[in-house]
């Protein structure tokens, strides 16, 4: 397998290593800008680290994380050293780069980016900036280098023709369910989405989706002119026999699996899973012995995450997400305190009009982010299908208030975001009474 060329043999000795971490957290201000001319000069600049390991690549608007960590999973029970690159992070930057399991050091993260940056810098002085995900993925790609994984789980950032893990070519490409998202940079239709979203496909390389019609003739589409493969999975194949708080158990096309993940959803991530773990050469000799023990071992924080014993937190942040998730919060917990903030690019009228269902009482907030809807804009969506929800102004305060009017036994629900995930975590580390 080519490694490729050392990466500091393209090192700008003039890069001061002081503050090299400070720099590429500082390249988030630069903001999101699409496109693979940078990232494919980068890489190529680090002696192409992408091109050393096979790897399994996920896109999709809904549930692609956890489908991403049920692939590593499976993968890691099958013997594979298994690298899972993924974003955003919860409480810190480590999540998004793991090996084996173990989420890549501070002196692992030190030892690499000087050399990104030396190169990274050089490139702005041609007029070819990085991004800050450009930077990060190279410096997973070149983590995973070093450690010689077997194989990458990689999760699209964000759409997928233009994103810049697209720069791979996987053993199998996997679209998780489509919805509408980030209309500003991917078009404001489920078929302009959907096309980004297939942009991943490669040539000869087969892809598994999910998703129904419009996305699916999309993907078809895509995938006919590029000569792949498709395997297409139908929500009707998988049935969910038994849903609580630890995982569903499910039946995909009459074979019975269960999944540590919560939420009906995860058993069509499961699904969506398993059928391109399927799909990958070696299959029933290497993997197929070990997807159960891998499906009942998934760690995913922050999918209708149990924190103490009365609150619930959950990343989702999507109208179509907040549905499903509405529909497993009644299921296993019935009506529910909602503690809800919300970033200002997000759909909180069709959020709110979920979850509603699920709410005996609401109080709305914002969390610690810079593109965060305001608490008093969020309480008026809310009071559109919660006449009596109320505010509080930080998300500690906002969780400390829902306890406070919870019923006996009544459980709070905190979602909306990755950001107010966070802030639920954070609340629960300083917190001794709940």
């Amino acid at each position: 397998m080519n490694k490729g060329a050392p990466i500091s043999a393209h090192v700008n000795p003039e890069c001061a290593p002081v503050g090299d971490l400070e720099w590429l957290y500082g390249l988030q201000m630069r903001g999101v800008k699409l496109g693979l001319t940078n990232v494919t000069e980068l890489l190529r600049r680090m002696g192409d680290p992408h091109r050393s390991f096979p790897c399994i690549h996920v896109a999709g608007s809904d549930g692609k994380g956890s489908t991403c960590a049920i692939l590593a999973s499976v993968l890691r029970a099958s013997g594979m050293r298994v690298g899972l690159y993924t974003s955003p992070h919860i409480l810190a930057f480590n999540e998004r780069i793991d090996v084996g399991g173990e989420k890549i050091s501070d002196a692992e993260m030190a030892d690499i980016v000087p050399s990104i940056r030396g190169i990274a810098e050089g490139m702005r002085g041609e007029g070819m900036g990085c991004t800050f995900f450009e930077a990060t993925t190279a410096l997973a790609f070149e983590h995973f280098r070093r450690r010689e994984v077997d194989v990458a789980v990689i999760e699209v950032g964000m759409g997928g023709r233009l994103d810049a893990t697209n720069v791979v070519t996987p053993l199998v490409s996997v679209i998780s369910n489509i919805s509408l998202e980030h209309r500003e940079h991917l078009g404001a239709t489920i078929e302009e989405i959907a096309l980004e979203k297939a942009g991943i496909i490669k040539p000869g390389v087969p892809v598994v989706t999910i998703n129904p019609e419009p996305a699916f003739g999309v993907i078809a589409r895509a995938a006919e002119e590029r000569g792949s493969r498709l395997v297409r999975l139908r929500a009707e194949d998988v049935e969910v026999v038994e849903n609580t708080w630890r995982g569903p158990r499910f039946r995909l096309r009459g074979e019975e699996f269960s999944v540590s993940v919560p939420g009906r959803f995860e058993a069509e991530d499961a699904a969506l899973a398993i059928t391109a773990l399927r799909q990958l050469p070696g299959y029933g000799e290497r993997i197929e012995p070990h997807l159960r023990e891998g499906l009942e071992s998934v760690s995913w924080p922050c999918r209708m995450q149990r924190v103490g014993d009365r609150v619930v937190v959950d990343v989702t942040h999507t109208e179509a997400g907040s549905e499903g998730l509405a529909r497993d919060i009644a299921e296993i917990y019935g009506k529910v305190v909602l503690v809800f903030g919300v970033l200002s690019d997000k759909d909180a009228d069709g959020m709110c009009r979920n979850l509603a269902h699920i709410a005996s009482r609401a109080v709305a907030t914002a969390p610690l982010a810079p593109r965060a809807r305001a608490v008093a804009e969020t309480l008026g969506i809310m009071r559109r299908y919660m006449p009596d929800a109320e505010s509080a102004p930080t998300v500690a305060a906002a969780i400390t208030r829902a306890l406070d009017i919870a019923l006996p036994g009544e459980t709070v629900l905190v979602t909306g975001s990755f950001h107010m995930a966070e802030e639920a975590l954070r609340w629960r580390a300083r917190s001794s009474t709940y």
